[in-house]
C-alpha cells in the first residue's frame, strides 16, 4: 500500500525551546504516523535490538525497567495472536513484517540487586506484594512502551501501536510460564508515505493541555 506524504502546511508546529533540529522532531514526532500498512522490507532481529538498547536508558522508577517484548514472527505464532485480536486488527497483525507485543513483567522485582543495588532489599519486600508488584510494572512498562515507539522511530521504522485485543488470551496463551501481563500489541515495519490513509489530526495546544499554579 502507498500513501502520500503527511500534509503539514498549516499546522502549527512551534520550534523554540527544543535543543533539537527540525529534521530530528520531524522524523520522531511530526512527520512520524501510527501506521496501518507496511512494505515487505525485512525488519531485522538486530534493528529491533538496537532500538531497544537505545530506549532501555529511558528512566523507570527505581530503574525497574519492566517491560518485556514478544517478538512474533512465524506464520504459527502469527494465527495464534491474530485469534487474540479484535477483529479490525486482525488481518494487521497478519500482514506486518514483525509484531511486538508489549507486556509488563510483575516478576521484575528479582534483578532491583543488579538494577537499583542501593535498594536491594526492596526485592524481597515485594516478594509477597502481589498487587503492588503488578501496579508498579504496568505503570513503567507502559512508560517504556513510549519511549519504544519514539525508539523505532528514531531506527527509520514505523509502529502500528494497538490495543484491541484479549490481553487475557494473550497472557495464557503466550506467557503462562513468565507471568507477563500483555499491555499492547506495536506491529513494526517500513512504510511508504505516511502508512496511513488518515489526514494528519491537529493536537491540544499546550494552553489548552496545561495549568499553571
Amino acid at each position: 500500500m502507498t500513501t502520500d506524504a503527511t500534509v503539514l502546511d498549516g499546522l502549527d508546529f512551534p520550534t523554540s525551546g527544543l535543543a533539537v533540529g527540525d529534521d530530528v522532531a520531524d522524523l520522531l514526532f511530526r512527520e512520524a504516523r501510527t501506521a496501518a500498512a507496511f512494505t515487505p522490507d525485512e525488519v531485522s532481529d538486530e534493528q529491533l535490538a538496537a532500538v531497544y538498547d537505545l530506549v532501555k536508558w529511558g528512566p523507570t522508577a527505581l530503574n525497574t525497567v519492566p517491560l518485556r517484548l514478544l517478538v512474533v514472527r512465524t506464520p504459527d505464532a502469527r494465527r495464534r495472536l491474530a485469534a487474540h485480536m479484535n477483529e479490525g486488527n486482525r488481518d494487521r497483525v497478519l500482514e506486518a513484517p514483525v509484531t511486538l507485543v508489549l507486556a509488563a513483567d510483575t516478576g521484575f522485582h528479582a534483578h532491583i540487586p543488579t538494577l537499583a543495588p542501593h535498594m536491594a532489599a526492596l526485592a524481597d519486600a515485594l516478594e509477597g506484594q502481589p498487587e503492588q508488584r503488578e501496579s508498579m510494572a504496568r505503570m513503567n512498562a507502559l512508560i517504556q512502551a513510549g519511549y519504544l515507539i519514539v525508539g523505532l522511530r528514531a531506527a527509520g521504522l514505523a509502529a502500528g501501536p494497538m490495543g484491541g485485543m484479549d490481553a487475557q488470551g494473550i497472557d495464557a496463551d503466550f506467557f503462562a510460564e513468565n507471568g507477563w501481563k500483555s499491555l499492547l500489541v506495536v506491529n513494526v515495519g517500513h512504510v511508504e508515505g505516511a502508512g496511513t490513509h488518515y489526514p494528519r489530526a491537529e493536537r491540544l495546544s499546550y494552553a489548552q493541555a496545561s495549568l499553571s499554579v
